[in-house]
């Protein structure tokens, strides 16, 4: 199986980010020197994937435009000597084929997959979720899709949580097939401790087969009143393989201020132009505290 699409949902309301994000998309908001959701663009393109599909609302025409070539300021900035600003300008355009599509109702992220059914087709694909940003030598949507293509199966990122983080997230029964690699044959979403499977939790990323879509298609509303994709998931890998990977990698969660705090201290101490220099303001900010 050979994964060249990816969807990225991002029609969420950033209700954990206002009021920064009443105007501006919560993947929009800048991390160190360009928006977070890039950088999940990033991951996709070094991953393999060739076309992008950005789920979005109608508040969200940003991420279109940003994602557009702007000539207008190019010609300026080539006109001022500014030619490293120009190519990153221009590059963010040419990072990967990226189409969109509106979902028109807020009904959870097993109906903004679904949303993407037309652009999928007969492949399987990628999901990375916009607000969830890796860290890792090796792409973790790559550590995905190289275990998906071994075992012919739809994969998920995992990651072990504390016990009271795991009501987050969907907590999954697996099985060992090798180091850091498991059959999933089950999972729940948001369980309490007593419901939990393990604490190996979903941790934004998938790779998934297009028999998801006539699934989420027929799956009622679950957690929260809304068409859950771990509902869909239940019941994708019970009717065919499912493996999960312990990624390699640290995952941050940029929907919510901490998570996006951590990202970008972490992002930029590693680089090269300013990772230096916030070292050392760090240091000398701690001594005075």
């Amino acid at each position: 199986m050979k994964v060249r699409k990816a969807v990225i949902p991002a029609a969420g309301l950033g209700t954990r980010m206002l009021p920064a994000t009443k105007t501006v998309p919560k993947e929009m908001l800048p991390m160190v020197d360009k928006p977070v959701i890039q950088y999940i663009i990033e991951e996709a393109v070094a991953s393999g994937i060739e076309d992008i599909l950005i789920v979005t609302n109608r508040a969200k025409s940003a991420m279109d435009d940003y994602f557009d070539y702007h000539p207008e300021l190019e010609e300026r900035l080539l006109k001022n000597n500014k030619t490293k600003e120009a190519e990153a300008v221009r590059m963010s355009a040419d990072l990967a084929n990226i189409f969109y599509v509106r979902q028109k109702e807020t009904k959870g992220l097993g109906h903004a997959i679904w949303r993407a059914k037309r652009f999928v087709g007969e492949e399987p694909f990628a999901v990375l979720l916009g607000d969830d940003i890796m860290m890792a030598k090796t792409p973790v949507m790559k550590q995905l899709i190289a275990a998906a293509e071994k075992y012919g199966a739809s994969a998920v990122g995992t990651q072990a949580v504390a016990d009271e983080a795991i009501s987050k997230y969907s907590s999954l029964k697996v099985s060992p097939l090798e180091e850091r690699i498991f059959r999933v044959t089950d999972m729940n979403e948001k369980p309490t401790l007593e419901e939990k499977f393990s604490n190996y939790a979903i941790l934004g990323r998938y790779v998934l087969t297009p028999d998801i879509f006539d699934i989420l298609e027929c799956t009622p509303p679950g957690y929260g009143g809304e068409i859950q994709l771990t509902d869909g998931l239940k019941m994708l890998c019970k009717q065919s393989p499912m493996v999960a990977v312990d990624f390699e990698g640290r995952r941050y969660d940029t929907g919510n201020l901490k998570g996006f705090l951590e990202a970008t201290i972490d992002y930029a101490l590693e680089s090269d132009e300013i990772g230096p220099w916030l070292k050392e303001f760090i240091i000398d900010k701690a001594k005075n505290l």
